[in-house]
């Protein structure tokens, strides 16, 4: 709840520090005194447009600051907070503060933290619920009139939106399939096409490589060629080294045993001929791998040209290739095979879309039941509000399929008729404003223990009415806020009665400076006040006699 509001420079008033406490607190005072400051500055912190006219004359800025403390920190202010990255401690209290600049420029902060003022409006319907003579907004916009109702009738609506999104997601998954099925008959004659292209040329991972060194040795034994050539005289024929080393190892080993020094000789010469043998092989190898035959080279270099090409064409390199004739079969054998899992996944869609009906529809019928109940609460707090003549209905239609959505398939309005006869409209566009805020609290009252902001505030919610009237209107703002904070900006006594907490708003000047004020009254303030609200001008013992039997009666 609001624990305390800071002002520092804001229209009339220099510097304000009020400090709140839960129940009904009611702001008295003459007109034009300044209550709607308050409200302004208020309405600053909240997230409201930030006007240069709310800074004080000859002053360079305004600031406005609000304090809320809870228990546990509502759901919806934690998330915004955790979303923005706003630290808060459990148990530290929520501060907001704004300040405006004489030339229009603002800047907004939680507890210290500079944040956007588009944060401050996210976090301002947990805070505070403003209702006013020309509101717009809490109970009068219908954005928030489905919430109020299932809070009412205690709906789970956990289960209609765990239903809708595991419809969604299964028309989901259904209109990818139909679209790749689409998208893949639009391409089958092009994969039918580069799938033969493809087998034609069966490509093998490594096979480019493999081409690319035999073609560079074959280039090079065409280079070669005439240098093998020569070598081979070496070893060719009787007249050849080779062929004398070994006449000349057979005649050393017929007198090898002659003399150890020839029979070393011969190991050596013997160790010769093998290698100089293994030499020749290999010089023949060499002569084979390195042999140019144009033929066989042209027939490679063509068959690397159709690789490479290939993979430029598909955009990969050439080992990849029979990877993509891979992809490509299962392409077409998904064509093939499609229709039979659309028609799985158009079985899977329709039972996921006829389970979210069901518990759609269970959720419409809890509504149509409590839409009856609130209807019938809310007429019992009309008559003694002066509004005999009015009549409340709670709207529950079925939206169009293409509006269903996780909250299920209705739209809520609360709507109202004031006089005999007279259609029903939405709240905010048939009922004055002092109709209006009777309605509301109405309303409030029937959905008392239905949640809503920390913080709710009527302003002039009993303008233009009085007596029995505006009794019950205290009776009902005390019922209210029984159970929470309240805070009342009100001209009537037996609403000022009513309050637990009592500031009154005054404005006095000094030569040409005009100044608002905020006091807390204690017991005499209050009875002087509400008799000031009940003579006028000149306080009687008549009327403070009559404050005195109002304060004892509540």
């Amino acid at each position: 709840m609001l624990t305390r509001l800071s002002i520092r420079n804001i229209v009339l008033i220099e510097a304000l520090d009020l400090d709140f406490a839960g129940g009904l607190g009611v702001l008295t005072g003459e007109t034009g005194a300044g209550k709607s400051i308050l409200l302004d500055a208020l309405g600053l912190v909240l997230g409201n447009r930030a006007e240069s006219a709310l800074v004080r004359a000859g002053e360079d800025q305004a600031s406005a600051t609000a304090t809320f403390e809870f228990s546990q920190l509502p759901d919806l202010l934690r998330d915004v907070l955790n979303d923005a990255e706003v630290e808060i401690e459990p148990g530290e209290p929520l501060i907001l503060r704004r300040r405006v600049k004489a030339d229009g420029g603002s800047k907004a902060f939680v507890n210290d933290q500079p944040v956007s003022a588009a944060l401050l409006r996210q976090l301002a319907p947990a805070l505070v619920e403003l209702h006013g003579q020309h509101d717009d907004r809490g109970l009068v916009n219908p954005r928030g009139h489905r919430l109020l109702l299932d809070r009412y009738a205690g709906a789970d609506l956990a289960k209609v939106e765990s239903a809708w999104k595991n419809w969604r997601a299964a028309e989901d998954a259904l209109a990818k399939a139909r679209a790749d099925i689409v998208q893949a008959k639009d391409d089958q004659d092009l994969l039918i096409a580069h799938l033969a292209e493809l087998t034609r040329l069966a490509p093998e991972e490594g096979e480019e490589e493999q081409l690319a060194l035999s073609r560079a040795t074959m280039q090079k034994g065409e280079k070669l060629s005439g240098d093998l050539e020569e070598l081979r005289r070496f070893w060719d024929g009787s007249d050849s080294a080779l062929a004398q080393l070994r006449s000349a190892a057979r005649r050393l080993d017929r007198i090898a045993e002659e003399h150890p020094l020839l029979k070393e000789a011969l190991e050596a010469l013997d160790g010769a001929v093998i290698q100089a043998g293994e030499a020749e092989e290999k010089l023949a190898a060499a002569g084979e791998a390195m042999v140019h035959d144009p033929l066989e080279l042209d027939r490679m270099e063509t068959r690397l040209f159709e690789l490479r090409a290939l993979a430029r064409k598909h955009r990969c390199e050439a080992d990849e290739l029979p990877a993509k004739m891979r992809e490509m079969r299962a392409a077409l054998d998904a064509i093939e095979g499609g229709e039979a899992d659309i028609a799985q996944l158009v079985k899977t869609a329709e039972a996921a879309h006829q389970a979210y009906r069901d518990r759609a529809e269970k959720l419409h019928k809890a509504r149509v039941a409590a839409a009856v109940k609130l209807d019938k609460a809310v007429a019992v707090e009309l008559a003694p509000l002066k509004l005999d003549a009015a009549r409340f209905k709670t709207s529950v239609s079925e939206l169009p399929e293409d509006r269903w959505g996780p909250h299920g398939i209705d739209g809520v309005e609360y709507l109202i008729s004031t006089n005999p006869g007279a259609d029903f409209a939405p709240l905010g566009k048939i009922a004055s404003g002092g109709e209006l805020s009777r309605f509301i609290l109405a309303l409030k009252v029937a959905l008392a223990e239905q949640g809503g902001a920390a913080t709710v505030i009527f302003d002039e919610i009993d303008r233009g009415v009085g007596g029995a009237v505006a009794s019950a209107i205290g009776e009902r703002l005390a019922r209210l806020a029984s159970g929470g904070q309240l805070l009342a900006v009100t001209h009537s006594p037996q609403v000022a009665a009513r309050g637990q907490v009592h500031y009154m708003i005054a404005k006095s000047s000094t030569g040409t400076v005009t100044k608002t004020s905020v006091a807390l009254l204690d017991e005499a303030g209050r009875q002087e006040e509400i008799a000031r609200m009940l003579s006028g001008a000149e306080i009687t013992s008549e009327a403070r006699a009559q404050a005195d039997r109002l304060l004892e009666g509540v």
